[in-house]
Protein backbone atom coordinates (compact mmCIF):
# COMPACT_ATOMS: atom_id res chain seq x y z
CA UNK A 1 0.00 0.00 0.00
CA UNK A 2 1.10 3.57 -0.68
CA UNK A 3 1.19 5.10 2.80
CA UNK A 4 2.67 8.36 4.03
CA UNK A 5 2.85 9.76 7.55
CA UNK A 6 2.68 13.53 7.80
CA UNK A 7 2.90 15.90 10.77
CA UNK A 8 1.51 19.32 9.87
CA UNK A 9 1.21 20.01 13.62
CA UNK A 10 1.11 17.90 16.83
CA UNK A 11 -0.41 14.45 16.10
CA UNK A 12 0.64 12.44 13.08
CA UNK A 13 -1.74 11.80 10.18
CA UNK A 14 -1.62 8.82 7.85
CA UNK A 15 -2.37 9.46 4.17
CA UNK A 16 -3.41 6.49 2.04
CA UNK A 17 -5.22 5.65 -1.19
CA UNK A 18 -8.40 3.58 -1.27
CA UNK A 19 -8.04 0.85 -3.93
CA UNK A 20 -10.00 1.68 -7.09
CA UNK A 21 -12.13 -1.45 -6.82
CA UNK A 22 -13.22 -0.57 -3.29
CA UNK A 23 -14.09 2.98 -4.40
CA UNK A 24 -16.22 1.51 -7.20
CA UNK A 25 -17.90 -1.02 -4.89
CA UNK A 26 -18.66 1.66 -2.32
CA UNK A 27 -20.15 4.03 -4.89
CA UNK A 28 -22.33 1.27 -6.34
CA UNK A 29 -23.46 0.40 -2.83
CA UNK A 30 -24.28 4.03 -2.00
CA UNK A 31 -26.21 4.47 -5.26
CA UNK A 32 -28.26 1.39 -4.36
CA UNK A 33 -29.04 2.70 -0.87
CA UNK A 34 -30.14 6.04 -2.31
CA UNK A 35 -32.69 4.25 -4.52
CA UNK A 36 -33.96 2.06 -1.67
CA UNK A 37 -35.93 4.39 0.63
CA UNK A 38 -36.54 1.69 3.24
CA UNK A 39 -32.84 0.89 3.42
CA UNK A 40 -31.97 4.59 3.55
CA UNK A 41 -34.24 5.02 6.56
CA UNK A 42 -32.93 1.86 8.22
CA UNK A 43 -29.29 2.93 7.94
CA UNK A 44 -29.81 6.66 8.56
CA UNK A 45 -27.08 8.00 10.85
CA UNK A 46 -27.70 11.72 10.56
CA UNK A 47 -29.06 12.18 14.09
CA UNK A 48 -25.78 10.83 15.51
CA UNK A 49 -23.54 13.14 13.50
CA UNK A 50 -22.70 16.85 13.47
CA UNK A 51 -23.20 17.72 9.81
CA UNK A 52 -25.96 19.75 8.16
CA UNK A 53 -25.93 17.73 4.96
CA UNK A 54 -28.32 15.94 2.60
CA UNK A 55 -27.74 12.41 3.85
CA UNK A 56 -25.57 10.36 6.21
CA UNK A 57 -25.95 6.62 6.67
CA UNK A 58 -24.03 3.74 8.20
CA UNK A 59 -22.15 1.19 6.15
CA UNK A 60 -23.32 -2.37 6.79
CA UNK A 61 -20.62 -4.50 8.43
CA UNK A 62 -21.15 -7.57 6.22
CA UNK A 63 -20.74 -5.45 3.09
CA UNK A 64 -17.69 -3.64 4.48
CA UNK A 65 -16.04 -6.99 5.20
CA UNK A 66 -17.01 -8.46 1.83
CA UNK A 67 -15.48 -5.71 -0.35
CA UNK A 68 -12.28 -5.44 1.70
CA UNK A 69 -13.04 -2.09 3.32
CA UNK A 70 -12.51 -3.42 6.86
CA UNK A 71 -9.26 -5.10 5.83
CA UNK A 72 -7.98 -1.94 4.12
CA UNK A 73 -8.57 0.18 7.23
CA UNK A 74 -7.04 -2.41 9.54
CA UNK A 75 -3.86 -2.85 7.47
CA UNK A 76 -3.34 0.91 7.24
CA UNK A 77 -3.76 1.41 10.98
CA UNK A 78 -1.52 -1.56 11.86
CA UNK A 79 1.23 -0.11 9.66
CA UNK A 80 0.75 3.44 10.94
CA UNK A 81 0.99 2.48 14.62
CA UNK A 82 3.99 0.24 14.06
CA UNK A 83 5.90 2.89 12.11
CA UNK A 84 4.95 5.75 14.42
CA UNK A 85 5.19 4.06 17.83
CA UNK A 86 7.25 0.95 17.08
CA UNK A 87 4.42 -1.10 18.60
CA UNK A 88 2.17 -3.76 17.12
CA UNK A 89 -1.53 -3.61 17.83
CA UNK A 90 -3.50 -6.82 18.25
CA UNK A 91 -6.98 -5.29 18.10
CA UNK A 92 -8.80 -3.24 15.50
CA UNK A 93 -12.51 -2.91 16.20
CA UNK A 94 -14.57 -0.68 13.91
CA UNK A 95 -17.29 1.06 15.92
CA UNK A 96 -18.98 2.50 12.85
CA UNK A 97 -18.25 3.50 9.27
CA UNK A 98 -20.54 5.88 7.44
CA UNK A 99 -21.18 7.80 4.23
CA UNK A 100 -21.66 11.58 4.04
CA UNK A 101 -23.50 13.05 1.03
CA UNK A 102 -22.85 16.80 0.94
CA UNK A 103 -24.09 19.27 -1.66
CA UNK A 104 -23.85 23.01 -2.34
CA UNK A 105 -24.24 25.27 0.75
CA UNK A 106 -24.12 22.33 3.18
CA UNK A 107 -21.40 21.93 5.81
CA UNK A 108 -19.91 20.00 8.72
CA UNK A 109 -19.18 22.15 11.81
CA UNK A 110 -16.06 21.79 13.92
CA UNK A 111 -16.27 18.46 15.75
CA UNK A 112 -14.34 15.39 16.89
CA UNK A 113 -15.11 11.65 16.87
CA UNK A 114 -15.50 8.68 19.21
CA UNK A 115 -13.17 5.73 19.67
CA UNK A 116 -9.39 5.85 19.34
CA UNK A 117 -8.74 6.16 15.61
CA UNK A 118 -10.82 7.96 12.97
CA UNK A 119 -10.51 8.80 9.31
CA UNK A 120 -12.14 10.37 6.27
CA UNK A 121 -11.78 9.91 2.53
CA UNK A 122 -13.51 10.62 -0.76
CA UNK A 123 -15.67 8.68 -3.19
CA UNK A 124 -16.98 11.57 -5.33
CA UNK A 125 -16.09 15.26 -5.60
CA UNK A 126 -17.69 18.13 -7.54
CA UNK A 127 -15.94 19.42 -10.66
CA UNK A 128 -16.04 22.93 -9.19
CA UNK A 129 -16.17 23.78 -5.47
CA UNK A 130 -16.61 27.50 -6.22
CA UNK A 131 -14.73 30.61 -5.13
CA UNK A 132 -14.91 33.69 -2.92
CA UNK A 133 -17.54 36.22 -3.99
CA UNK A 134 -15.24 39.27 -3.77
CA UNK A 135 -11.58 38.28 -3.40
CA UNK A 136 -10.99 35.96 -6.36
CA UNK A 137 -7.28 35.55 -5.52
CA UNK A 138 -7.83 34.31 -1.97
CA UNK A 139 -7.64 30.54 -1.37
CA UNK A 140 -11.19 29.18 -1.17
CA UNK A 141 -11.78 26.55 1.52
CA UNK A 142 -15.33 25.51 0.64
CA UNK A 143 -15.57 21.72 0.46
CA UNK A 144 -12.07 21.23 1.89
CA UNK A 145 -11.43 19.13 4.97
CA UNK A 146 -9.76 21.31 7.60
CA UNK A 147 -7.96 19.47 10.41
CA UNK A 148 -7.41 21.64 13.50
CA UNK A 149 -4.97 21.27 16.38
CA UNK A 150 -3.94 23.77 19.04
CA UNK A 151 -3.45 27.42 18.15
CA UNK A 152 -1.29 29.15 15.57
CA UNK A 153 2.14 30.00 16.90
CA UNK A 154 5.55 30.91 15.55
CA UNK A 155 6.63 28.12 13.16
CA UNK A 156 3.49 26.18 14.02
CA UNK A 157 0.29 26.05 12.05
CA UNK A 158 -3.03 25.07 13.66
CA UNK A 159 -5.01 24.18 10.50
CA UNK A 160 -4.17 21.63 7.83
CA UNK A 161 -6.28 22.22 4.73
CA UNK A 162 -7.05 19.20 2.49
CA UNK A 163 -8.50 19.48 -1.01
CA UNK A 164 -10.63 16.34 -1.59
CA UNK A 165 -9.57 13.91 -4.32
CA UNK A 166 -11.35 10.67 -5.11
CA UNK A 167 -9.64 7.76 -3.38
CA UNK A 168 -7.59 9.82 -0.92
CA UNK A 169 -8.02 8.75 2.69
CA UNK A 170 -6.72 10.37 5.89
CA UNK A 171 -6.34 8.63 9.26
CA UNK A 172 -6.09 10.67 12.45
CA UNK A 173 -6.58 10.32 16.24
CA UNK A 174 -10.23 10.60 17.24
CA UNK A 175 -9.78 13.82 19.22
CA UNK A 176 -8.49 15.84 16.26
CA UNK A 177 -10.99 18.62 15.58
CA UNK A 178 -12.07 19.05 11.97
CA UNK A 179 -14.61 20.83 9.79
CA UNK A 180 -15.87 21.15 6.22
CA UNK A 181 -17.07 24.56 5.05
CA UNK A 182 -19.88 24.93 2.47
CA UNK A 183 -18.94 25.05 -1.20
CA UNK A 184 -20.74 27.26 -3.72
CA UNK A 185 -19.78 25.85 -7.11
CA UNK A 186 -21.72 23.30 -9.10
CA UNK A 187 -24.41 21.45 -7.15
CA UNK A 188 -22.69 18.09 -7.53
CA UNK A 189 -22.23 15.59 -4.74
CA UNK A 190 -19.25 15.60 -2.41
CA UNK A 191 -19.37 11.99 -1.22
CA UNK A 192 -17.09 10.99 1.64
CA UNK A 193 -16.65 7.98 3.90
CA UNK A 194 -15.51 7.97 7.53
CA UNK A 195 -14.96 5.55 10.37
CA UNK A 196 -14.25 5.29 14.09
CA UNK A 197 -12.36 2.37 15.61
CA UNK A 198 -10.76 1.17 18.82
CA UNK A 199 -7.31 -0.39 19.10
CA UNK A 200 -5.48 -1.96 22.07
CA UNK A 201 -6.14 0.15 25.15
CA UNK A 202 -2.52 -0.17 26.34
CA UNK A 203 -1.26 1.22 23.04
CA UNK A 204 -3.80 4.04 22.91
CA UNK A 205 -3.02 5.11 26.49
CA UNK A 206 0.72 4.48 26.06
CA UNK A 207 0.75 2.09 29.02
CA UNK A 208 3.56 -0.16 27.74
Amino acid sequence: MDLKIIKPFGPSILVSQIPDKIVKDLNNYVDGIIEDKNKSNELDFGNNLAGDVTQEFKLEKDFADKIGWTDFLAKCVYTWIEKELNQKITKFNILESWIVRQFKDEYNPVHYHNGHISGAGYLKVPNNFGKFVQNKDKTFQGGDLNLIHGSKQFLSKSIFQIKPKVGNFYFFPHYLMHTVYPFNGTNEERRSISFNANIDEVVFKNLN
